[in-house]
């Protein structure tokens, strides 16, 4: 294993490589943040707004939400630049009450908004055929939280969509892709998280191309016909979860009052029940956790040294989210015990070992961690 000189990013992370200085292309895209004219980046989304608002039918943009710190901030902002947004969300099978809470404050903004559910059937197989396929029951929910909104923005005719951050950006990304203010089909492919596949890659006997009619998109194609522009709001504005938490506190977003329930903020994925296992099966293939995500941001940020982040990860041990998994299981419908059998086939060979009875990552950034 090897590991960013700056933060404490892995190699092993996807999209990420360590440059002839042993540093992460997340940090070296993060520094060059001060070399960016956000003042004419203001200015271009102004434009954007103006075009927008020229080309509506009615709703000026559409923004994607799930009702935490980065998608209130979102709504804030186009609200502020005089647009008249339509909110569209994928209701998770399991939404927190958290969540609920602070996706009805974002609602009571001033916004218009679609509670998209999926049939739970559907998702329930759906999850359980990801696991089973790619270790990676989250891919039904990146490609509804992707697909839905803009093949609602293509029905509603709405010419702009909004994103948030640019994960490109944000956790590494290949160079053409880190100044990029589009999401197209490429970026989906390389960046959606769903292993490049797409809802026509899921049709079996068990899954009918009818029910997997929500996590079907919009074609690139259809998206130019419609002129629908899609872009990241953080292209335009400076963008950082301290930033976007301080906006959305002071319209009404809560933050977690038990502390974080994945990863080391109290106020992010706060929101779904099920987004732990997502991040956590990253310690199987990849030998990094949100944990590690987040304070490299915090490193980056200026807000923690890199011996203090590592002393953070020392004291948090083992984050296998126990509770969480008792719910997955129950939701899909198998025991805990066959989960971690199918999740054990995903366990990276390459930079996990055998010792003593024990699994333990060689070279891991801690040497004396606790491998249980």
């Amino acid at each position: 294993m090897k590991y960013c000189a700056r933060c404490i990013t892995p190699s092993s992370r996807p999209n990420i490589r360590l440059n002839e200085e042993g540093v992460c292309n997340a940090c070296v895209t993060h520094a060059m943040r001060r070399e960016i004219d956000w003042r004419a980046r203001e200015l271009a989304f102004r434009e954007v707004v103006q075009q927008a608002k020229a080309r509506s039918r009615g709703y000026d943009c559409l923004i994607p939400v799930s009702g935490g710190k980065d998608s209130t901030w979102q709504v804030v902002k186009c609200l502020e630049y005089g647009l008249n947004p339509l909110a569209v969300t994928w209701k998770t099978p399991a939404r927190t009450e958290i969540g609920a809470r602070n996706l009805a404050n974002l609602v009571g903004l001033g916004v218009d908004h679609i509670d998209y559910q999926v049939n739970l059937r559907v998702e329930r197989k759906f999850m359980y055929r990801a696991l089973v396929r790619y270790g990676s029951p989250a891919i039904p929910m990146h490609l509804a939280l992707f697909n839905i909104p803009l093949k609602i923005a293509v029905r509603f005719d709405i010419p702009l969509v909004v994103w948030g951050e640019n994960s490109a950006v944000e956790y590494g990304g290949a160079p053409e892709d880190r100044h990029g203010f589009c999401l197209d089909g490429a970026w989906l492919r390389k960046y959606g998280v769903t292993h490049g596949t797409t809802a026509r890659d899921w049709i079996s006997d068990e899954l009918s191309e009818g029910e997997l009619t929500p996590y079907f998109g919009p074609t690139d194609e259809e998206l130019n016909v419609k002129e629908i522009l899609a872009v990241f709001l953080g292209y335009y504005f400076p963008w950082g979860p301290e930033t976007s938490l301080a906006v959305a506190r002071t319209h009404g977003f809560q933050p977690r009052a038990e502390g974080p329930k994945t990863g080391y903020y109290d106020y992010a994925d706060i929101d779904d029940d099920f987004i732990s296992i997502h991040h956590w099966l990253k310690w199987y293939k990849f030998g990094f956790t949100r944990t590690f995500d987040n304070l490299s941001l915090e490193i980056r940020n200026g807000r923690m040294t890199r011996l203090e982040a590592i002393e953070v990860l020392r004291k948090r041990g083992d984050e296998t989210p126990w509770e969480d998994i008792a719910k997955f299981c129950e939701f899909v419908g198998i025991t805990e015990a066959h989960f971690l059998d199918v999740i054990e086939r995903f366990r990276s060979r390459d930079i996990w070992m055998r010792r003593d009875g024990k699994w333990m990552i060689e070279g891991f950034l801690i040497p004396d961690w606790n491998w249980i």
